[in-house]
């Protein structure tokens, strides 16, 4: 993966982080990530540089499944409206993603869920697509650790021949590490997400990395990948990827910025 591409990633999270926007080349793209523990909007220019991104924590998908329609509906609008306030104008297309496997019923969903919004959905992704778009990735596969599933695409000359997805993620973590503390749900989430308290919370959440790095070690049967890029929040840790490169074999990679990668991806294939 590229320098370019790594500060493309910086360059989002900066964006995020202060709630500003760069006004770039229009027509401007947009992407809407429904994920299990964010939602987020990244928009770039017709060159895919980053122009502005925010997220909203978020519980309105569950396994790639949306559980709550109308308050997801309802915070992808105020989101839009946020970004249409900092930019100026009104953002009219987006493309969206989903996990691999879901039904076409769970699909429609999402993208009702979108268009509800006020956008027109151009095209839809799966999440380990989105992900390998935004780095740049046309060999090796690119697992996505969400917030519900991991999902994993093998890519070879620029196209994947191979999608798997598991209801296995962060959520998980969390739970196994509010059962182990006695904390609530939502303090766990908190406590897993403050940098400080890796040390005392990795070794807790460690089954649960080992048994997501199993499941793409058993996709990788018969199968063959130089390299694993992992991405989304959950990957954050930094002994994340010694296990994945332990347990399947394949040097591990955690790309920068993750919990912004898939989104990023989303929005460079908006049409």
């Amino acid at each position: 993966m590229s320098r370019t591409k790594n500060q493309r990633l910086h360059e989002l999270a900066e964006l995020v982080r202060t709630g500003e926007c760069h006004r770039r080349h229009m027509p401007y793209k947009v992407g809407v990530d429904l994920g299990t523990a964010n939602i987020a909007l990244v928009v770039v220019d017709r060159n895919n540089r980053p122009v502005t991104g925010i997220t909203y924590p978020s519980t309105v998908v569950k396994d790639g499944v949306v559980v709550d329609y109308l308050t997801a509906s309802r915070v992808v609008s105020e989101l839009k409206g946020k970004l249409e306030k900092r930019l100026g104008c009104v953002l009219e297309r987006a493309a969206t993603a989903i996990p691999p496997g879901i039904s076409a019923g769970d699909t429609k969903v999402i993208v009702n869920v979108v268009e509800s919004a006020g956008f027109t959905v151009t095209n839809v992704v799966d999440e380990p697509v989105a992900a390998a778009t935004a780095l740049n990735i046309s060999e090796g596969a690119v697992v996505d650790v969400g917030g519900g599933t991991t999902g994993m695409s093998i890519l070879h000359n620029g196209k994947v021949v191979f999608s798997a997805d598991e209801p296995t993620g962060g959520s998980h973590m969390t739970l196994v590490l509010s059962g182990a503390t006695g904390l609530s749900y939502e303090e766990a989430e908190e406590m897993k997400k403050t940098f400080e308290n890796e040390e005392q919370v990795f070794p807790v959440i460690l089954p649960v990395v080992e048994k997501m790095a199993s499941l793409v070690s058993a996709w990788l049967v018969n199968r063959s990948a130089e390299r694993l890029w992992l991405v989304g929040g959950a990957s954050s840790f930094k002994e994340f990827a010694g296990v994945f490169s332990q347990i399947t074999g394949i040097p591990s990679t955690v790309a920068p910025e993750p919990l912004l990668v898939t989104p990023l991806g989303i929005a460079i294939n908006a049409k």
